[in-house]
């Protein structure tokens, strides 16, 4: 399972990161995405550590504390939800064709 850390600041590195939750345990991974266009951080990472209990413990330590300026906010991370190759909604009008009249 891993940790998702939200609010963070556009300046903060995975080294930081990784810093800061070696305090709670081992870090065996630090994923910080970034945009693609600007390849700024998106002000989200994901952390994985090695135990659940060390996990526990940084969520409870972290969850909206203070951190460079900005109010972390740190929790499980959930699954990914998959995504459709459908668009998210039709522009109106019902684009069913079987409800077409002609």
């Amino acid at each position: 399972m891993s940790i998702y850390v939200g609010n963070l600041s556009y300046q903060v590195t995975e080294d930081d990161l990784k810093s800061a939750f070696a305090e709670y345990g081992k870090v065996n991974r630090v994923q910080l995405p970034t945009d693609r266009e600007t390849g700024r951080p998106r002000g989200f990472a994901f952390v994985e550590m090695e135990t659940d209990a060390q996990e526990t413990a940084a969520i409870e330590a972290l969850d909206g504390a203070e951190w460079m300026g900005r109010d972390l906010k740190v929790n499980k991370a959930k699954p990914r939800e998959e995504r459709s190759n459908s668009p998210r909604g039709s522009w109106g009008g019902n684009n069913n064709r079987t409800n077409r009249r002609y």
